[in-house]
């Protein structure tokens, strides 16, 4: 079992988490470990823990949490918050925690490269004349091939 260095623990951090949307009920989990069986990725990636991030967080090692890659392998699917006993938001805190990663600079390779593409073509996948044939053959309506929107938003 790995041991965790408390030396290092934010004291204020469990507090500020709760203070945010998402973290509310985080205090409330009391490691029933309901998250982690109704977990998809938890059941092919074993460092995908819901409850270990959920301590980890409580216990106040925020850079542990926030410079791990372990937090972005949550897909949202919602399972485990619908399944707490306890009612914790555990999706949408680690959508939470994500987004704190982000403001501190902690971005894996492969999330900034879609945050790239998202901040200069507004998509992840980039439509093009052929993807729209190919809709159009099935019936579907044409979608834009550029999304100029996005420069409104940066």
């Amino acid at each position: 079992m790995e041991r965790i260095d408390l030396d290092a623990a934010d004291p204020g951090f469990a507090e500020a988490l709760a203070s945010q949307p998402g973290g509310e009920r985080i205090a409330a989990c009391f490691m029933c470990r309901t998250c982690v069986a109704s977990c998809p990725i938890s059941a092919v990636d074993r460092r995908f823990h819901p409850l270990r991030i959920i301590r980890l967080a409580l216990y106040g090692l925020k850079q542990e949490v926030l410079a791990s890659d372990f937090i972005w392998l949550c897909s949202s699917c919602y399972a485990c918050q619908e399944r707490c006993p306890q009612g914790v938001k555990i999706s949408d805190f680690m959508t939470l925690l994500k987004n704190l990663a982000v403001k501190e600079g902690h971005v894996p390779r492969g999330i900034r490269a879609q945050l790239d593409l998202i901040r200069e073509h507004g998509r992840i996948y980039p439509i093009d004349d052929f993807d729209n044939k190919k809709r159009n053959k099935a019936g579907l309506p044409s979608l834009p091939t550029s999304c100029d929107v996005v420069a409104k938003l940066a």
